[in-house]
């Protein structure tokens, strides 16, 4: 027979890829863990895991099989939240991944009250780029993400929470400081400074702006950066221009507003939504979740109707 026990085995090793690592995050003893993966292939009459190699690999039976645990497991999940929903019950782990370009101005906002208003709720949270917040999800590291969708992931539910605008940053001496409105083409330019590789917002510019080629950037030194903040500093102090998203003016100093330029021929806009598994079992946790999150930022971030929303991918 079958047990969840030996499944939560099977797919820990298959996330760790390796047996003693499953087995501390399954807090057993490493002989024990190997012990009930061992029975149960000797039941099936199947071999899982290949242990040849280095780190272990499932075999094609094993891909199959442990794509159906994860299932399973998640399923079986569905119970214990039918009764804490029943009893109105928020607690246990959520596992958060958030990007980081919604990190630095989403998070505080909202994480802070969550956690005082559900105390029984041990709150994990972890930054992500958004591929490799995909490939945690789909392997049960993270229970759900905030993303910029459509992610256009069949295995991936999307569910939309606002609506933030993309704004203009300019250097105090740019040609474009003059205009209040800005026009797309007007910033098709070399002069934009960019998010390094991975990152959905660089994508979303370059798909707005309709940059054909990255190598024509003029800038004065070629320069990777993971934070929008310090991009804003770098045209502050090299001059060009970047695009900021709408939540990252809070703490923008009074002075600097003169910078932040709107676009005339559109309004671009980036979905935020929580992000997660088909078979993910606590949806009481994702409901309150996505309820703080909306209740956290300006109501009219909540209207899907007030501009254009931009593909990344």
């Amino acid at each position: 027979m079958v047990s969840l026990i030996q499944l939560e085995y099977v797919v820990a090793v298959d996330t760790y890829r390796h047996f003693v690592t499953a087995a501390e995050k399954c807090f057993v003893t490493q002989p024990t863990l190997s012990m009930q993966i061992h029975k149960l292939e000797d039941f099936l009459d199947i071999v899982i895991f290949d242990r040849s190699k280095q780190p272990v690999i499932p075999t094609d039976i094993g891909e199959k099989f442990i794509k159906q645990a994860r299932n399973i497991l998640r399923e079986s999940g569905k119970l214990t939240n039918l009764v804490d929903q029943f009893k109105a019950s928020v607690s246990g782990v959520l596992r958060i991944g958030i990007i980081p370009s919604l990190a630095p101005y989403l998070l505080p906002l909202f994480i802070g009250n969550l956690a005082r208003k559900y105390p029984e709720l041990d709150i994990v949270v972890q930054e992500l780029i958004t591929d490799e917040l995909v490939a945690e999800l789909n392997l049960d590291r993270v229970d759900v993400g905030i993303v910029v969708t459509p992610l256009n992931d069949r295995g991936i539910l999307e569910e939309p929470l606002f609506y933030e605008e993309i704004k203009i940053y300019t250097n105090p001496q740019h040609s474009l400081m003059k205009k209040r409105q800005i026009e797309v083409k007007e910033i098709n330019t070399p002069d934009i400074w960019l998010l390094s590789q991975g990152h959905c917002f660089r994508h979303q510019i370059i798909n707005l702006c309709s940059l054909q080629s990255e190598g024509l950037q003029k800038l004065p030194f070629k320069y990777e950066s993971e934070s929008i903040e310090t991009i804003k500093k770098i045209v502050d102090i090299e001059g060009g221009l970047t695009l900021i998203p709408e939540l990252s003016l809070d703490d923008l100093p009074e002075e600097k507003m003169k910078q932040v330029k709107s676009f005339k021929d559109i309004v671009p806009l980036r979905e935020v939504s929580l992000v997660y598994v088909h078979n993910y079992a606590k949806r009481r946790l994702l409901d309150v979740l996505a309820d703080e999150i909306k209740a956290s930022v300006p109501e009219e971030m909540l209207d899907k109707k007030r501009g254009t929303v931009v593909d990344w991918r």
